[in-house]
C-alpha cells in the first residue's frame, strides 16, 4: 500500500494540529513500510506502539484545545477518539498474539481512518478554531 502524502487538503487550519498530523501521518508511513518490507515482529511492534501513543498523545492535545474554546461538539469528537483507540489497542493484542503478521486490509483501515478524521471531524474543528482564536 502507497505512503500517505501530506498536502493542503488535509491541513487544518490550526499549526498545532497540523503538526501533529505530520507526524502521525509520518509513522502510520513508517509502520506501513514496515509491515509491507517484512520487518522483525519486535520493529513492528515498536512503530505501532510508538503509533498508539502519539495517537493518544494528539487527542489528548485536541481535546485540551476543545475544552479551552468550549467546542460545541467535543463530546462527538472524543467519542471518535475513544473509538480508534480502543480498536487500535484490540488490534494492537491481537498482532502480539499472532506474530505481528499485519494484513493488507488493517493497514488499509488505517490509512482511511487517519485520513477521513482528518478531512471531516478534524477540519470542523480547525474551522471552529480558527474563528475562535
Amino acid at each position: 500500500m502507497k505512503d500517505i502524502a501530506w498536502s493542503s487538503i488535509l491541513s487544518v487550519g490550526v499549526d498545532e494540529i497540523d503538526d501533529d498530523h505530520r507526524r502521525l501521518i509520518a509513522i502510520f508511513n513508517e509502520f506501513n513500510r514496515a509491515a509491507t518490507c517484512g520487518e522483525s515482529a519486535d520493529y513492528l511492534a515498536a512503530t505501532l506502539t510508538e503509533l498508539i501513543n502519539c495517537t493518544v498523545w494528539h487527542f489528548s492535545h485536541e481535546e485540551r484545545l476543545m475544552l479551552k474554546h468550549r467546542y460545541p461538539a467535543m463530546v462527538g469528537h472524543q467519542a471518535a477518539h475513544r473509538e480508534l483507540i480502543d480498536a487500535a489497542l484490540e488490534w494492537q493484542a491481537g498482532l502480539a498474539q499472532a506474530g505481528y503478521a499485519v494484513a493488507e486490509g488493517e493497514i488499509v483501515f488505517l490509512d482511511r481512518w487517519l485520513t477521513e478524521h482528518i478531512l471531516t471531524v478534524d477540519q470542523r474543528l480547525g474551522s471552529f478554531l480558527a474563528q475562535a482564536t
